[in-house]
This record gives structure tokens, sequence and C-alpha cells, in this order.
């Protein structure tokens, strides 16, 4: 039985960023397929049963759950123009009392990588994260050598913060990441630290 959703929808200028639904899936599946050794290199190695239809239906009841509980925010980005899905953006790991902060976490499908449309999502999930979930600082992170990731988190107002040694299994291994953060309240100047 599916949970009650509580809707989200976010719209940016050519895009509306909504949470997954079970009618998704052709489309999901046929766009991680077609984008698996563009999108692998950069992910935790996908599960058995990653593309199957049972799946997807359990990361659809994760949504719904976790949009319920104020624990993450997964949302999948829809082109309005054609209302084609063309990645994801999830705001996870939602903490809440002193900290107010969250994880930003996202991929494009390899043929609309390097159109902008992460940069349009983006500055839009972290502006709703600050002003409708009042969240205080989002982190993001990503493997040294992912310089397309780097660059879009420091246009988006990302700031360089460290190095996380083993912080994510990335192809099967243990691997090193780089801190990015976003605050609600940013007087941190530019910094060049870490390039």
């Amino acid at each position: 039985m599916l949970l009650t959703r509580r809707k989200i929808r976010i719209e940016t200028e050519r895009m509306s960023l909504r949470q997954p639904v079970m009618t998704d899936f052709r489309d999901w599946s046929h766009l991680r397929r077609n984008s698996a050794d563009f999108l692998t290199p950069w992910e935790p190695t996908w599960a058995a049963d990653h593309l199957s239809r049972k799946g997807f239906t359990n990361r659809v009841y994760w949504a719904q759950r976790s949009i319920a509980g104020g624990t993450a925010l997964p949302l999948f980005l829809i082109r309005r123009e054609d209302e084609r899905l063309i990645g994801a953006i999830t705001l996870d790991n939602i903490r809440r009392g002193p900290s107010q902060s969250g994880t930003l976490g996202y991929w494009i499908g390899e043929d609309y990588a390097r159109q902008g449309y992460m940069r349009e999502a983006i500055p839009a999930v972290v502006h709703y994260a600050f002003d409708r979930l009042d969240l205080s600082r989002i982190e993001a992170a990503c493997l040294p050598s992912n310089t397309a990731s780097r660059g879009l988190l420091e246009k988006s107002g990302f700031k360089y913060e460290g190095v996380a040694q083993s912080y994510l299994q990335i192809g099967g291994r243990w691997r090193t990441h780089v801190l990015y953060a976003a605050l609600r309240s940013d007087r941190r100047g530019r910094s060049d630290a870490g390039l």
C-alpha cells in the first residue's frame, strides 16, 4: 500500500522537481541503463536489482517515507518542454536540532549533462532547504577527480571545506572525497584551498 504523499514540487526555469512515482519506472530505468558508463565511475556499486521494477518500487516507498518523515527530499528532474525525466537530486540525512543540516547528492543522464540543468536544480533545492525546511547547512561531497561536480558545486555557491578519507565506497572500494558546504548565512569569502 502506498503511503499518503505530501506533494513537493519545486519549479525552476526549465524543470519541475518532484518526488518519484511508480509511473516513472520505465523512463528512470531506461535513463539509468543508457547512462550507466557515465554514472558508475562516481556512484556506489549498483545492487543486482538496481534497474528492476522491484528495486524501483522500494525507491518510491523510501522516497515517500523519507518525505513524510522529514529525513530526506528525493526529487526527479522533469524537463518541462517534453516532460522528460533527465536526472535526480536528493537532500538526504536531514538532521534537526542543533545541526539543522542535510547532505546533497545528484545525478544526471549522460545526454543531458553540461547543459546547465543541475546548475539550475541545485540552487532551487538549496533555497527550498533554507527557506521551507529551515536548514542552516547543506553539505556535499565528490571524488577529487570529478572536476565537473566540483565546478558545479562551486558555481552553485558551495565552498570547499576539506577532505574526508575513505568517505564512501565507489566501485567497491573506499574512496576519499572532497567536502563542500553551503550555509544559509554564509560570510565566508571565496577560497581556492584544495584546488
